[in-house]
């Protein structure tokens, strides 16, 4: 059998907390509809700012660092927009 390697995925056990890594044998064109149209959210996720960026901002009362972090945030959205996939 001939498999095409398209990258590699972590599992994590949820209750060991133990990590696998496997190769990935599907082809990301061949997804389901639900996994394509959650696509973006995957996508952003890694890319959004700290949340502690926003909570600083405001214990501390700084309105330009809470309006810088809605701006990061703003950026990835416009950067992965839902339904681009």
């Amino acid at each position: 059998m001939i498999m095409q390697n398209y990258g590699k995925r972590i599992i994590v056990d949820v209750n060991t907390g133990e990590e696998i890594l496997e190769d990935v044998t599907e082809n990301p064109d061949q997804r389901s509809d639900s996994e394509k149209a959650t696509q973006y959210q995957r996508d952003r996720k890694p890319n959004y700012p700290p949340m502690q960026d926003y909570l600083d901002g405001i214990v501390k009362g700084d309105q330009a660092q809470i309006d810088k972090y809605i701006s990061d945030c703003l950026a990835v959205k416009e950067k992965y927009p839902k339904g681009a996939n």
